[in-house]
């Protein structure tokens, strides 16, 4: 079984997250992606306090699965520096594990 890790991204509030979410199940990067359609980040960026609505992203994937996903991301982001945070997963349901690592990879043809 691989290790099943959970990656954190945000998106810009006006960007189509679920259509990024269905590409990534969709070509099975990811098993799963929950979208928090409004969060207000703030950070510093160049120096400077700031404050943006934002999307959420929670992807459960596979540790093999990071580079991948990450190029992915990366080629459909709009931000400079894109938040891309991998955190492992120590536990959980074994059914829901399972299902994780069986829905994560290639698609078979039918």
């Amino acid at each position: 079984m691989n290790e099943i890790v959970v990656a954190l991204t945000t998106l810009p509030a006006k960007v189509d997250a679920t259509a990024i979410a269905k590409e990534l199940v969709g070509s099975g990067l990811a098993a799963c992606v929950n979208i928090i359609p409004v969060v207000t980040s703030v950070y510093t960026w160049k120096g400077v306090p700031q404050s943006d609505a934002e999307q959420q992203l929670i992807i459960k994937t596979t540790a093999n699965m990071v580079d991948a996903l990450w190029d992915a991301l990366r080629a459909r982001h709009t931000y400079d520096t894109p938040e891309f945070i991998v955190i492992p997963v120590v536990g959980g349901s074994e059914e829901y594990l399972d299902w994780v690592n069986n829905s994560v990879g290639p698609r078979k043809e039918s």
